[in-house]
Order: C-alpha cells, then structure tokens, then sequence
C-alpha cells in the first residue's frame, strides 16, 4: 500500500512525566523454580494442581517409600546394638563377676596350696625309697599345674577388676557415631520422598502423574521424570525488554515506567529497571532489560504481552500506580471508530485510543481499507 502520515503521540504520565521511550516485551517470574526430586521413586500421591497457590513448606508430592522405611529400621537397630555395647564397656564389669573370678582364684589357690603338700610328702618318702620316682614325677605334674591355673585366674581376676581397656571403648564409641551418620542419612532420604514447596507461590506446571518414576539424574524425553512441578512468586514479577543499541543510552539503571498489558490495557502499573543484562545480543542488536514491576495483581501473568513506557524523571518502585491514566494528545483525524492505527515494526496495529501511554507513531488519515496487521511505510509529517 502507500506511505501513510504518521503522528508520534505526545503524552505525559499523571504526575506529568514525559514517556522518552516505549519498548515492548514479555511478563516474566523474577523467579521460577522446578522442583525436582532428591531420591528415585515412584510419585504415590500428589497434592497439587496447575494455578494452585502453596505454601513454604508445604506436600507438593510424595514418592513410594517402603524401601527407604526398610533401610532406616535396618540402621537403626544395628546403632542401637553399638550403643548397648558401648555401654557395657563404660559401666566395667559387674559385681556379680568380679565375685566369680575371685571365688575361682581362691580355689585354685586352695588346690595349689594342697598340691604342694602332696608334692612334699611325695618327695619325702620317695627320697626314704617309700614311693617310686613316678609318684614323684606325678605329683610335681599336678602341682606345675596347680600353679599355672593359679596364676592364669589371678590375672583374669586383675583384669576383671581394671575393666575395659580405653582403647576398646574409644574403638566401640567411633563405631556407634558411624552408626548414628548412617541413621541419619537414611532418615533424610526418607524424609525426602516428600517433596515440599521451598517457597510460597503459584503452581505453574504439574509435571508428573501418579504411578510415573522420578529420578535425580539424566532425563530422557519418554524416560523418568526430572522435576516433578515447576512454581514461581507471582508477587515478584519482571517485564522482559530487547532495547535497541540506539535506544539504550536513553535509559538510566533505575529507571522508572509505566506498565500495561495487551490483555487490560487500561490497567497501568509502576516498573523501574532492575536488572540489565551485562552483554548485548550481538544478532539482534540489543540489551535485554528486567523492569520490576512493583505492585503486580492477578490480572497479571508470565508470559503476558507487556508494554513499557520510561519516564524522563524517577518514580519511586516502591508504590503501585494509580489507575489514572496518562494525557496523549491524539489527531481527531487518527480516530476511527474510537480507535487508532500504530506502526509497530513495520506494520498497522489497532489500537484503542484510550489505551495509549504516548509515544507510539500514530497513522493519521488511515486509508479505508487498512487492515490490523499490514504492513505499511509510513513517513513524517
């Protein structure tokens, strides 16, 4: 079609700010999670559904957990064995045994004792020629053994009485905290086959169904499932802007600006810059820019259409705007049907009049037959 005239829009914001950029771009969650798994298993129950609002904390899903159950009661009573140990070792010996090993030493001192008179005699006669040299052979036998038998329950009653050695029971003390780690390793993996919200926020994506199995490495695309929900603060949200190179000098990093969507155009929000990405995209010729929308409402969502337009002074992010709408001065000869014609990249798109923020090149005079979405030329007047 022909070049028709186009009419930049003058506008000012309520507080008479003038708009000295217009960008458009997406509504995104400053930050969105997906929430996987820290053990394998099959999802038994699942709690949630898309758009549910959670809270810190709180069962998203739970994962079969038999085998994890089996695997702490299995730690646990070999930890509880150790420690019943350990404390056998610390208390010593009891009374009851040290009683036994000192009746035993008596009698064995009692049967030495008899041993060396018989040994005595025997040596007497045997020296007369009453006895034979193997009597004497014999009783010097019983009595090597008496004496051995002596000496050996003598030291088992000092060491009953010493108790254990502090080696043993510092040896048995390192084995019942190796124990206790292994307890408490299984505890958390039992306590994670629930998994739960780190965060208060919205349900964005149920991805799994009851009955699949997650896991917590490589996920193929028919495989195990990776993340189980994704969930994001829809209080913390951002518009996303490609700003041209030639434009971008015109921004300061705070910036201030007045949000709108597509969706309700006639609901304006306060945004200030956030975040600007540290390197430009050198195909498109552009840096990506996060402005930080300050009072969101649930009129709002990701992946919205959103508009932005800076202000030449600061507004404070601190506070939602108003639903005051800004002053544009339009040409009555741009109004069709309450309506006018911008030029977005090279193309006519309808919008209402009331819904401009001031900055858009406006086509004056559009031609009957325009259509939303042509593409035109347009030139200055």
């Amino acid at each position: 079609m022909g070049s028709p005239s186009a009419w930049t829009a003058a506008a000012a914001t309520a507080g008479g700010d003038a708009a000295i950029l217009n960008a458009t771009g997406y509504i995104v969650a400053a930050h969105k999670i997906e929430l996987a798994a820290k053990v394998v298993g099959k999802v038994s129950w699942i709690g949630v559904e898309k758009g549910d609002k959670v809270g810190e904390g709180q069962a998203l899903v739970r994962l079969e957990d038999d085998e994890y159950r089996a695997h702490l009661l299995e730690a646990q009573g070999r930890w509880n064995n150790l420690k019943a140990q350990l404390a056998e070792l610390d208390h010593g010996s009891r009374p009851e045994e040290i009683a036994k090993a000192k009746a035993d030493l008596a009698q064995a001192r009692a049967s030495l004792q008899n041993a060396r008179v018989t040994l005595d005699r025997t040596r007497s006669l045997a020296g007369e020629g009453v006895l034979s040299k193997q009597a004497l052979d014999d009783a010097q036998a019983k009595y090597d053994s008496a004496a051995a038998s002596a000496a050996s329950l003598e030291k088992a009653y000092e060491l009953v009485n010493i108790g254990p050695r502090q080696e043993e029971i510092d040896a048995m003390r390192a084995q019942v905290r190796q124990a206790q780690g292994t307890v408490d390793y299984a505890q958390t993996q039992l306590d994670n086959t629930v998994i739960r919200a780190p965060i208060s926020g919205t349900i964005l994506e149920r991805n799994v169904e009851k009955g699949e199995f997650v896991t917590t490495g490589f996920v193929g695309d028919k495989g195990a499932k990776g993340y189980v929900v994704s969930l994001a603060d829809l209080n913390d949200l951002q518009v996303e802007l490609d700003i041209g190179q030639n434009d971008f000098a015109k921004l300061d990093p705070r910036q201030a600006g007045i949000v709108t969507t597509d969706a309700y155009p006639d609901r304006k929000y306060k945004g200030c810059i956030e975040e600007i990405a540290p390197e430009a995209n050198r195909q498109k010729a552009t840096v990506q820019v996060k402005v930080k929308i300050a009072e969101p409402d649930d009129y709002l969502r990701p992946e919205m259409n959103a508009s932005v337009a800076f202000v030449s002074n600061g507004v404070s992010s601190g506070k939602a705007v108003s639903q005051a709408k800004p002053h544009v001065d339009v040409p009555a000869a741009a109004v069709r049907d309450r309506g006018v014609f911008v030029v977005i990249d090279g193309k006519a798109v309808r919008r209402d009049a009331q819904a401009l923020i001031g900055g858009e090149d406006i086509i004056v005079n559009p031609p009957a037959d325009l259509k939303d979405g042509q593409r035109v030329r347009p030139k200055q007047s």
